[in-house]
């Protein structure tokens, strides 16, 4: 399948989020919500219908949509039951009739086991794979808590070409003793694989997971800012030479085709429903923005699902926290913002923070839109500071 470039403007269109909590091993670096999977089929039955009934719900609260996508992460989404990502599937189109067909993502993890469910994935209605490669060099892979090998993953990404017409993979860079050569052989060697979009991450360590831990305890030290930034640099300029355009700051795209268009849609300030644990949602309800979040735990996502109270918190965005999140989205991707969302935060081309950033190159203004320039993407969690707080 290939999705026509759609205009920035998502309109009314709803996309859906499905988060998949359950994973076959926690990931160091992991800060998302997630948890074992062993032993825990029933609950994952429960889960699987828990979601439809929220569906459900969440459609009656919507009114009548289209579906632009539907996006199926976590965790580990491609442990589900086929059974019911094409329920879930056939449930949405359904209650949200698409305008033709839509892009339906589905993260996996390149295990010869899971390489072995792709058919049965595809055959339920997914037409797009994004699969955690993370690294093709088998001690980083170790390091990284990951339960594939490099061959693994290259078999995996292999038979993912021949079930799916797209195909994205995450690969994680500024890791211990990484050094800009060895990272440029292995970006090189991904690129032979077949695929049409790639999320290049670079290692964040977060308080709260075991990297996080073992890094306050001095266990092992990231890279430092020269490095970091060298590394990202390579990075722009293999995947720029492959042919691969940065249409945002961690996503490159083999073209305007290969670009991910739930992504797109949620970056453009789309409204998606947010369904799973944890999950989290942008409505517009009674004409206001509404961010959305569903209880975190498995069991009181089911319980409040079933006692109509699927999300433990709901808040009507005011104009100004409305328009600084769409700042924060559009400033990543290279189509950037209007200028009308910056006029409601009170910043202006002429005169302060935003004037500033435009004098010193970080950001541009072009056909009325403020986009973040070569210099301001690698910068741009300070861009951001400097231009809103």
């Amino acid at each position: 399948m290939r999705r026509a470039h759609r205009d920035s403007d998502p309109g009314d269109d709803v996309a859906l989020y499905i988060h998949w909590p359950y994973c076959a091993r926690i990931c160091p670096y992991c800060d998302f919500n997630v948890v074992r999977e062993r032993g825990r089929a029933e609950e994952q039955t429960g889960l699987a219908a828990a979601i439809l009934s929220d569906l459900e719900a969440q459609a009656v609260l919507t009114g009548p949509r289209r579906l632009a996508s539907i996006f199926f992460g976590g965790g580990t989404p491609s442990l589900m039951d086929p059974v019911a990502v094409a329920a879930v599937i056939a449930r949405a189109k359904a209650l949200f009739p698409p305008r033709g067909e839509i892009e339906i993502s589905l993260e996996a993890n390149p295990t010869d086991a899971e390489a072995g469910r792709f058919d049965t994935l595809a055959a339920a209605g997914v037409n797009r794979l994004s699969m955690g490669v993370q690294a093709l060099d088998d001690a980083a892979l170790k390091f990284l808590g990951r339960n594939h090998s490099a061959d693994e993953a290259r078999r995996a990404v292999a038979v993912a070409a021949r079930a799916f017409d797209r195909l994205s993979i995450d690969l994680i860079y500024a890791r211990p003793d990484q050094t800009v050569e060895g990272w440029t052989a292995e970006l090189t060697e991904a690129l032979d694989m077949g695929f049409e979009h790639v999320s290049p991450y670079q290692l964040t360590i977060e308080p709260t997971t075991a990297f996080g831990r073992a890094v306050a305890r001095g266990s092992w030290t990231p890279p430092g800012e020269d490095l970091a930034a060298a590394l990202y640099e390579v990075t722009q300029t293999v995947l720029e030479g492959a042919g691969f355009d940065a249409y945002e700051v961690s996503n490159h795209g083999r073209g305007v085709a290969a670009r991910s268009a739930h992504n797109l849609h949620v970056w453009r300030g789309g409204d998606y429903l947010g369904l799973g644990p944890g999950a989290h949602g942008r409505l517009t309800l009674k004409g206001a923005r509404t961010a959305t979040v569903a209880h975190r735990g498995i069991a009181d996502y089911v319980a409040g699902v079933a006692a109509g109270t699927p999300w433990r918190d709901h808040e009507t965005l005011n104009p100004r926290a409305a328009a600084e999140e769409r700042v924060l989205l559009g400033l990543r991707t290279v189509e950037g913002v209007a200028l009308e969302y910056l006029a409601v935060l009170d910043r202006s081309v002429t005169a302060g923070p935003l004037a500033g950033l435009i004098a010193d190159g970080f950001l541009t203004m072009a056909a009325g839109r403020v986009v973040a320039t070569a210099a301001g993407r690698p910068v741009l969690d300070g861009v951001l500071r400097a231009l809103l707080v």
